[in-house]
């Protein structure tokens, strides 16, 4: 089975939502992952963790408010922000790594 760490170690764009069940704003950033999802296709991997079933992967990268979106190559992250994030400034966002 596919662990965490082995999403994140790939080469492909990993983008992590770091989510709660009960969070609200996390339910609104929901279709706007769908969306992005729809536009960059096979470019990039976008994952789901629940901080409450997840906690040591949260642990691990000290997320402290949900939601927290991460993107992750190779192991590293590449970048993070907590909130909800609109789909062009998202898109935006990731458009630079998807290039390198």
């Amino acid at each position: 089975m596919e662990t965490f760490n082995d999403v994140i170690a790939g080469k492909k764009l990993v983008l992590v939502d770091f989510f709660a069940t009960w969070c609200q704003p996390c339910k609104r950033m929901h279709p706007i992952l769908e969306e992005v999802k729809g536009v960059l296709g096979d470019r990039i991997r976008i994952i789901k963790i629940d901080v409450d079933k997840q906690n040591e992967i949260a642990a691990q990268f000290n997320i402290q408010s949900v939601p927290t979106l991460a993107l992750f190559r190779n192991g590293e992250l590449l970048w993070r922000v907590s909130g909800v994030v609109p789909k062009s400034e998202l898109l935006a966002t990731i458009d630079p790594f998807l290039s390198e």
